[in-house]
């Protein structure tokens, strides 16, 4: 079995769980594979800790919860030093952070200072506490939670750390056909067994190295570039796409196209991924009804710049 089929299997393993949601679990895997951190806005009750929960429990990866609160502090999510009257010294207790799946449930309920907590964690893989650095599990993803339409007693994330996301995504709500397969499989139990470990971490190490190989023609890297100028252009947004967002999209395109079992990128990748990996990155210069504005300008600039037509074989000669 070769290391995709691994991450597949994990896919497979996580669709008999989560009823038509097959989209936004590959997109998921997608941005796990890529070592981004994904948020997932949705109203309650749409599965999301579900779905982060059988993820780490198909790859038999450690998983925490935080629950976000006002009162959260950022030692309660990097953890603390205590001091043992007995031995006369501190010891560093990890948080919740120390683990290879982290969902932060209701993320922007918490105040800015503790938001901001999580900022080098997700940028770089460490916890720096009292001058020590320590190194997070590898691999360290992500998975934040935000409601919608509840804004009360929230803080709304600054662009700085909606920046620090990969990927933006929404579960939705299941069609009549899919709601009455999860009433049904409720009445048989399968929503209450446990997912069964089907790949190890190691997969998505291996993944990692074989997406590091996936070509990249020089015209899709103009593609980019112009769907990354588009947005800096535009006069109804103060901000566009930074690089860091292109670079995003590039590697984000990367591994889906390994998902769909290709050594080389094509425009469809880029398509594909443009709105959930850049839309949260727009910032509209009327900033309400941001959500479905952003993502109403991603699609227009897609429909409007010119889509590379060479036929992407892979072969870099």
């Amino acid at each position: 079995m070769t290391v995709r089929d691994e991450i597949l299997a994990v896919e497979k393993n996580i669709e008999t769980f989560m009823v038509g949601c097959s989209s936004r679990i590959r997109l998921l895997l997608a941005a796990l594979l890529t070592g981004g951190h994904v948020l997932l806005e949705d109203l309650p009750g749409t599965g999301k800790t579900t779905l982060a929960k059988t993820l780490a429990l198909s790859l038999d990866m450690t998983f925490r919860r935080i629950q976000f609160t006002p009162d959260l502090l950022p030692a309660d999510i990097t953890g603390l030093s205590v001091y043992s009257q007995a031995e006369g010294t501190f010891s560093f207790r990890e948080g919740p952070v120390f683990t290879n799946i982290l969902l932060a449930d209701e993320i922007n309920r918490a105040t800015p200072r503790t938001q901001s907590g999580l900022l080098e964690c997700m940028e770089e893989k460490q916890v720096t506490a009292d001058g020590k650095t320590r190194p997070l599990p590898d691999p360290f993803f992500v998975i934040a939670t935000q409601n919608p339409i509840e804004t009360a007693g929230t803080f709304p994330l600054p662009e700085a750390q909606l920046d620090r996301f990969l990927m933006k995504l929404s579960l939705g709500l299941p069609d009549p056909a899919e709601e009455i397969r999860i009433m049904e499989r409720a009445l048989s139990g399968q929503l209450a067994a446990a997912p069964r470990p089907v790949a190890g971490p190691e997969a998505v190490l291996g993944a990692r190295e074989e997406i590091r190989q996936v070509f990249v023609h020089e015209e899709l890297l103009g593609y980019l570039s112009r769907i990354a100028e588009a947005t800096r252009r535009r006069t109804d947004l103060e901000a566009g796409v930074s690089p860091r967002g292109t670079l995003a999209l590039l590697q984000a395109s990367r591994s889906l196209a390994f998902l769909e079992g290709r050594s080389y990128v094509v425009p469809e990748d880029i398509k594909a991924l443009a709105v959930p990996v850049l839309a949260h990155r727009l910032v509209l210069t009327r900033r309400y009804g941001t959500d479905s504005g952003q993502k109403a300008v991603m699609e227009e600039i897609l429909s409007q710049v010119p889509v590379p037509t060479e036929n992407f074989t892979g072969d870099p000669a």
